[in-house]
């Protein structure tokens, strides 16, 4: 099980993990309306297209896709959206999640029979999988529609690691949103930050107010407690130091005790005070951190820092973005040198054989197309409430999301840059390890974050 999963594996929850965006609907369409595929070319250089853009016919071929995925709502709404495409062009393409795929999925290619696709809910583990020629490099159209729908910084989470394009995004989870009541803000007198600045001071303001406390706060997670923690401060490191740094942290280009590290292991902490926090569970780290959202709808702090998942983690009925006095929205982590950046998680696609009807289903996967039917089917499937999917895919049409699936959206597609959760790029000793146990013995008190980060440091593998 990847980090991403035992983290939301380690409370009985709903897996309904989420996030953002927009782009280009300008693709050729059939005399249906429905889009026709692209042009797909085969690695071996060979067309995989009938001709002039038509329909192709695959014979009804059966394609194998796998994943970490396995709720019924995601399920239902990928193969309701891999169903559009086999309708067109007469194939099989299936879909099945599987709670031990990554160890199963190392076990199908060590024996030869992997799938034709599977979804990575983790960068680290496509890079390793394009190093052992266990996956295959995108033919050129493919990485043409990843380009059109696609910023550079979704695309490097499916690059090998010296840039070769492996990895088509298919999903995306939004992290940099702070959650809260507009009503409750406008009543009390409280506006919505633009600046990291402006959002220090507003927590100031509030706790100095003496009643709610600004912030909801919660790390526990049984094995995976410190999660929440690494999260926080992969946002800071984006916002005081940049992708730049970001990156060569990540890749341990610098060490993980560097001062620019330091600095924002330790803003974090001092934002974390007991002035500021709200903390049910008594502290920080015994506060689990699904139960967060009974406290901001009871009043007991204003806003809680959480990805967008955090929507299934509200009691059935809770009203979003829709205007009422009750009504919980989002508005975006404020960014600190104007660079506004975003963090992100999500799912890439990556094919593991060789044929035409393989690299059209790749291609489809990349386009704003399988995300709004997506999203369709899985917004039906829930009964027309909040679908627990979104997508960063340039292009789609913003309408078939809800007012608060909007708002993600607006927010991937306003950033200037963004980043994949870090911890799920280190090592999994680190990631998966240490950056969890030092972070919460740092919130604890029992250490400073100097010496956290040099523990860190200390594990990472040589």
């Amino acid at each position: 099980m990847t980090k991403r999963w035992l983290k939301l594996a380690a409370v009985p929850i709903a897996l309904s993990l989420v996030a953002a965006a927009c782009g280009d609907d300008d693709s050729d369409s059939s005399s249906d309306g429905t889009e026709a595929p692209a042009e797909t070319e085969a690695s071996d250089g060979t067309d995989a297209a009938a001709d002039d853009g038509a329909a192709m016919d695959f014979g009804g071929a059966d394609i194998v896709l796998t994943g970490p995925e396995r709720d019924d709502p995601s399920l239902a709404g990928i193969q309701a959206a891999l169903d559009v495409w086999n309708e067109r062009v007469n194939a099989n393409a299936v879909v099945s999640g599987d709670a031990d795929w990554e160890a199963n999925i190392n076990t199908q290619v060590e024996g030869g029979n992997p799938p034709d696709i599977s979804f990575f809910p983790q960068p680290g583990k496509l890079k390793d999988f394009a190093e052992s020629g266990s996956i295959l490099p995108l033919p050129d159209d493919v990485s043409a529609t990843v380009d059109e729908f696609w910023g550079e910084g979704f695309q490097v989470d499916g690059q090998s690691r010296d840039g070769v394009q492996y990895g088509v995004p298919a999903k995306t989870d939004l992290k940099s949103i702070v959650w809260y009541n507009p009503a409750r803000f406008e009543a009390d007198g409280y506006t919505v930050p633009t600046t990291y600045d402006e959002f220090v001071a507003l927590v100031d303001e509030i706790a100095a107010a003496g009643g709610a406390k600004p912030l909801c706060v919660g790390i526990e997670s049984g094995q995976a407690t410190g999660w929440a923690y690494t999260d926080w401060t992969e946002e800071m490191v984006l916002r005081q130091h940049g992708t730049d740094v970001y990156d060569q942290w990540v890749d341990h280009s610098i060490p993980f005790n560097d001062p620019q590290i330091v600095e924002s292991m330790q803003t974090v902490s001092d934002l974390w005070t007991d002035d500021n926090v709200f903390a049910a569970g008594g502290t920080i780290a015994a506060t689990n951190f699904g139960d967060n959202a009974t406290p901001l709808l009871d009043g007991d702090c204003y806003m809680h820092r959480q990805a967008n998942f955090f929507a299934s983690f509200f009691p059935e009925g809770t009203a979003f973005a829709d205007g009422t006095e009750e009504a919980i929205d989002v508005f975006y982590f404020p960014d600190i040198n104007g660079d506004r950046p975003v963090l992100t998680a999500g799912i890439i696609a990556a094919a593991f054989n060789d044929r035409p009807e393989v690299w059209d289903l790749m291609n489809y996967l990349a386009t704003a197309e399988y995300a709004e039917n997506r999203q369709i089917a899985q917004a039906e499937f829930q009964g027309g409430s909040l679908s627990g999917f979104l997508s960063g895919a340039q292009g789609q049409d913003p309408s078939i999301y809800l007012p608060l699936e909007q708002s993600f959206l607006d927010i991937l597609a306003s950033s200037a840059s963004s980043r994949f959760d870090g911890s799920d790029l280190m090592p999994a000793d680190v990631g998966a390890g240490t950056f969890w146990s030092e972070g919460t013995s740092l919130v604890n008190g029992d250490q400073d974050a100097q010496t956290a980060a040099d523990n860190i440091e200390a594990s990472w593998p040589s």
